[in-house]
């Protein structure tokens, strides 16, 4: 079975627009939460939100290009054009077909799909949409898209795992590049979910904060007072490739992608299974798929959106599966800085995975100081400030609405 690398990495995200940027804020412990600038949010019980700041796709994306795509698309596009440049592939030298996009969005264009029904409900009913409302809208447009800009002919298609989307992407690049059907897949999600419509649904489900007077403050995962999740938006790209063809070029790899595993709580629309009971699968199968065992692992970026139920659940798993171990391991949650990216959230937090490998430092769960008591005893769970750590393997958990789990394994190469 052949070995899945990562050769190069792309971000765009709430604590900065390129992947050096973002690892500085979050080892830093900055929070990306503000008021809301997308729309007027003073009639929401959520007036904030983890946006990009001084995002400007026109570098990159023509006029054309920028008005033919929703901004999950134009997120895509910048992540995965700095990943590319990242792992210095020689796209054109290259068989186009060997080359493929597996790119996720739980939700696509919904910017786009409020734009254009609010138009039409404010007319007379006669219908006047854009030539260009399906396609900015349609969630596989952003792997399309990344396909066309570059020539990439391969297989190419996109997923839709609600919160554990990037995670799904990232494991099916992984089979088909084993299974040798791609030497090189561009793998990540993206999501513009700043909108009217995804706010005031979160909140009429009471999943978002309503911490107002304290956006930076919000988000805290495991805290004793948490109320909710912070959303966030952005982008988050890795170009995974098969071992022997990045070492023939004589390409940087950051680590392996060692493991993947996903699987179902068959439980509830929203929330967990109250024991974890799918997500201690899904962890125990992503590590025996790369051959690793627990105590092997140094450091878990956890789901952890800050949500009462979500987080419990989580962390029990996590104590179920290292035991002993826990104590040495190091568990933290860079939700409360980014904010929860929904699709793409996957994306970054193993980009922070990858950092935290390369440079030997665990970032830190930020705004906790009093954890909740139903966290198992036990748990290494950082908070505060980032940590000097020898990181070799890395594991990065997320789950989904309709009771999604993925998780995926990165191990630093010898």
């Amino acid at each position: 079975m052949k070995k899945v690398v990562v050769t190069g990495i792309g971000a765009v995200t709430p604590l900065g627009n390129d992947p050096v940027s973002f690892w500085k804020n979050l080892i830093a412990g900055n929070s990306g939460a503000g008021p809301i600038t997308h729309f007027d949010p003073k009639h929401f019980k959520t007036r904030f939100a983890c946006e990009l700041k001084n995002f400007d796709p026109a570098p990159l994306l023509d006029r054309n290009e920028i008005k033919r795509t929703d901004l999950f698309t134009q997120y895509a596009l910048i992540a995965a054009d700095q990943a590319l440049k990242d792992s210095g592939l020689d796209v054109a030298a290259m068989d186009p077909f060997d080359i493929g996009v597996i790119w996720g969005s739980g939700q696509g264009g919904m910017e786009t799909f409020q734009q254009q029904v609010e138009e039409y409900a404010g007319g007379d009913g006669t219908p006047r949409f854009s030539p260009f409302f399906v396609p900015k809208l349609i969630a596989n447009m952003a792997s399309g898209m990344i396909s066309i800009k570059y020539g990439l002919m391969g297989i190419n298609y996109t997923t839709v795992a609600a919160c554990s989307t990037s995670n799904t992407a990232f494991m099916d690049a992984l089979t088909y590049i084993r299974a040798g059907k791609a030497k090189v897949i561009v793998a990540g999600g993206s999501e513009a979910p700043v909108t009217e419509a995804s706010i005031g649904g979160f909140n009429s489900m009471k999943a978002l904060s309503t911490r107002n007077d304290d956006p930076r403050g919000a988000s805290r995962p495991f805290a004793v007072d948490r109320d909710g999740f912070v959303m966030g938006e952005g982008a988050g790209g890795l170009i995974l490739e098969e071992y022997e063809h990045a070492k023939a070029r004589g390409a940087r790899i950051y680590a392996e992608l060692a493991g993947a595993a996903m699987t179902a709580d068959a439980y509830h629309m929203t929330a967990t299974h109250p024991e974890g009971l799918g997500a201690l699968r899904a962890m125990k199968d992503a590590l025996k798929d790369g051959g690793i065992k627990p105590e092997e692992v140094d450091y878990v970026n956890v789901h952890a959106t800050s949500t009462p139920v979500g987080d419990i659940s989580e962390v029990q798993a996590v104590h179920s599966l290292f035991g002993p171990n826990a104590e040495r391991l190091i568990i933290s949650a860079t939700k409360s800085m980014t904010g929860h990216l929904l699709g793409a959230a996957g994306a970054i937090e193993a980009i922070a995975c990858l950092y935290a490998i390369k440079d030997g430092v665990v970032p830190p769960t930020i705004n906790t100081t009093e954890l909740d008591p139903a966290v198992p005893k036990g748990l290494n769970i950082l908070l505060g400030e980032a940590r000097d750590w020898p990181v070799k393997v890395a594991m990065s958990n997320s789950f989904g609405f309709g009771g999604h789990n993925g998780i995926v394994v990165f191990r630093k190469l010898p």
